[in-house]
């Protein structure tokens, strides 16, 4: 390897690393932010005069925080299950049969993903009212769970399975289900991967439908809970970043845990479908 070939490798690497130590100084600030004691947080230092690990377990007595922990994760784990079945037969449809129709059709799919959730909160709202939905886990699953994102990654992904493969398994005696299930998903790993965590943050990080859908305490997620931090008279904002702290976590739990099937599926899914 030639010097050239060596000095543009690290300066693709020092600019890499600089942006990356950009992007998580707000993770780290909200972490030290979190073990300060009260009367520092407003403070600039970066460290307080003590650690507080109480703080954390003041967070969670705060407010019924495994309530609305179970409620995000009941959400956002039924809600990515339903997304992953209903966009990969989707994906199966649209990259694999062949009907009157299918190219617009799928056209008109794709549509739909420039259309800002805020425009269809409202005619939303009033469907899940006028279903009686309203406080209910369906009302924060359903909405979000037929979406056409998951179903243009994964059929993207299909431009990478050989026909071939289908052609012998139908000749083999399999029916369409049957292709999809014993030798589709398999080979879809990366791209179903990486639709999960996509679908899972989604969930797990949205706060404007449920603060329009849930009035009822009981059934609120940690995006809402946080907002219990914010008083009248002031912020505790060092629980509230101890909270965030505990919010964030399983978010990066799962992205470390997907991290090679995720890279390995945004970049197949680029090459594009036959």
């Amino acid at each position: 390897m030639n010097k050239s070939k060596i000095g543009f490798n690290l300066l693709n690497y020092t600019l890499l690393s600089f942006f990356t130590f950009l992007m998580i100084i707000p993770i780290i600030w909200m972490v030290l932010t979190s073990l300060k004691p009260d009367q520092e947080v407003m403070e600039l230092s970066i460290f307080g005069s003590s650690i507080e690990w109480g703080n954390y377990a003041r967070a969670w007595s705060f407010f019924p925080f495994g309530r609305f922990m179970f409620n995000s994760f009941f959400v956002s784990l039924t809600g990515t299950f339903i997304v992953l079945i209903t966009s990969t037969l989707a994906a199966y449809a649209f990259a694999r049969l062949r009907f009157p129709g299918r190219e617009k059709l799928f056209a008109l799919y794709l549509c739909t993903l420039m259309i800002p959730q805020q425009v269809v909160v409202i005619p939303m709202f009033l469907i899940m009212n006028k279903l009686g939905w309203t406080n209910s886990y369906w009302a924060l699953i359903l909405p979000w769970a037929f979406t056409a994102f998951g179903a243009f990654l994964i059929k993207q992904f299909y431009g990478t399975i050989p026909r071939e493969l289908d052609e012998a398994a139908i000749i083999d005696g399999c029916s369409h289900f049957s292709v999809y299930w014993r030798i589709h998903l398999p080979l879809l790993k990366p791209a179903i991967a990486a639709l999960t965590v996509f679908t899972f943050l989604s969930y797990w990080n949205n706060i404007l439908w449920p603060l329009i859908i849930i009035d009822d305490q009981n059934m609120w997620t940690l995006p809402l809970g946080l907002q219990m931090f914010k008083g009248q008279f002031g912020t505790e904002w060092n629980l509230l970043m101890a909270a965030a702290t505990i919010t964030t976590i399983p978010g990066i739990l799962i992205f470390i845990l997907a991290q090679r099937y995720i890279v390995q599926g945004i970049s197949l899914s680029g090459l594009g479908g036959k």
